[in-house]
């Protein structure tokens, strides 16, 4: 059992560097081991753990099911996870960015119902944003819930709703007002996923997986209980929902960067394996060699600023439209590592399936072409641009800029 972290920083690093040593499964403790036992004894035991002491869910309070750590203590179980090699096996968009919203936004009723499960990772979510006809304009959707008293009745459709065929639960955006302007007719609404009126069907992508899916509602009943915020006010939930994606969408490319349980092993390991060193010990592609320290240097920066702006949203409310910009950075940097692979496989990097490649080998490959949507997901990387450009650097519209004359 972990202490009860009111002793001061340092000697709560050590409380958790103890813990990490007898409950981390050393099974784990090896980039090799780490892939070859997801799934299996070693990592089931793990996530135990990890959900006994409420860590999933670090910040959380305890009374919520979290570990009730300050944000300097987290940042300090962070770095001891990663000296060791440790991963948090609880995650998904319930950690992400329902779960804070909940915790922030939600009632006590929906924190009790919802936030427990979340942190022990007993219930999945998914996301009900986008649809056929509004992607980029999401105040343009158009799947209702018409009151009918005590509950709605949710018609309609969603799209690259990930995992939604897993999931149990969907946060969904539903226009709730149609008279209203579009912005301000929204609700958020949480859906139970195994209504019989609620069907998936998931959209196959070029790497082989499906993680997206088509979302249909038909005559779905939910409850009023399961509005988060307002009613028509889900236009300001959606935006702050997006912003805690966004920030933890960042810390998940920035980890993958530097070797995640999913792709444990660094770049710069396959490029000594497949490019080889040169007699005086260094890589022997200088070009490659010169481009793969550049990437190493920009993710630590980007490691460092993620590192600056938790410190700064501790003080503050959470994070702010500035997330945006660390979305789209930790998205290319995540590119940039999957392309690096690829190149330093040579002809190792142009299996897709068959013989004749190692399973690793084809899991980057798939990696490769899986990180297009990096710069997609959870917001484009040019809808990033635009909200740095207006919310955080307040510079004009092009279309109302006055003519240079």
């Amino acid at each position: 059992m972990m202490a009860d972290f009111g002793e001061g920083v340092e000697t709560f690093r050590a409380t958790a560097r103890e813990w990490l040593e007898t409950n981390f499964p050393a099974g784990l403790r090896t980039p090799a081991g780490r892939q070859a036992a997801m799934g299996g004894p070693d990592a089931r035991l793990w996530r135990e753990r990890v959900a006994a002491q409420g860590l999933g869910a670090p910040t959380w309070p305890k009374v919520h099911g979290g570990g009730g750590l300050s944000p300097a203590e987290a940042r300090v179980l962070a770095e001891e996870m990663a000296r060791v090699g440790a991963y948090n096996p609880i995650g998904g968009l319930g950690i992400m960015s329902i779960g804070p919203t909940i915790l922030e936004l939600g009632t006590e009723d929906q924190r009790r119902r919802h936030l427990p499960a979340i942190a022990r990772g007993e219930r999945e979510w998914c996301q009900g944003y986008s649809e056929p006809g509004a992607g980029s304009d999401l105040a343009s959707l158009q799947t209702r819930a018409d009151d009918k008293g005590d509950h709605f009745v949710v018609n309609g459709q969603k799209i690259w709703t990930s995992v939604a065929n897993l999931a149990d639960w969907c946060f969904c955006l539903v226009r709730t007002d149609p008279a209203a302007k579009k912005h301000e007719g929204i609700s958020c609404l949480l859906i139970n996923m195994r209504d019989p009126g609620v069907q998936t069907r998931p959209i196959r992508l070029i790497n082989g997986d499906s993680p997206f899916c088509e979302t249909f509602f038909t005559d779905v009943k939910a409850s009023r209980d399961d509005v988060i915020g307002p009613l028509n006010g889900g236009w300001t939930i959606a935006k702050r929902l997006l912003q805690f994606e966004r920030d933890n969408i960042s810390i998940g490319l920035g980890a993958g960067a530097l070797g995640s349980p999913a792709s444990p092993i660094p770049v710069e390991d396959y490029a000594r394996r497949y490019v080889g060193l040169g007699g005086d010990g260094r890589l022997a592609d200088a070009d490659l060699r010169s481009r793969l320290i550049a990437h190493k240097m920009e993710n630590q920066a980007f490691q460092l600023t993620l590192a600056r702006a938790a410190s700064e949203a501790s003080s503050n409310q959470g994070p702010s439209a500035a997330t945006s910009i660390m979305k789209y950075a930790g998205a290319k940097i995540a590119q940039d590592r999957a392309e690096l692979i690829v190149e330093a496989l040579g002809v190792k990097g142009l299996g897709l399936e068959g013989e004749g490649f190692e399973a690793q080998e084809l899991a980057q490959v798939r990696g490769w072409l899986r990180s297009k949507a990096n710069s997609i997901e959870g917001g484009s990387s040019e809808i990033n641009l635009n909200v740095v450009a207006k919310r955080v650097l307040g510079l004009p519209d092009p279309q109302t800029r006055a003519p240079v004359p």
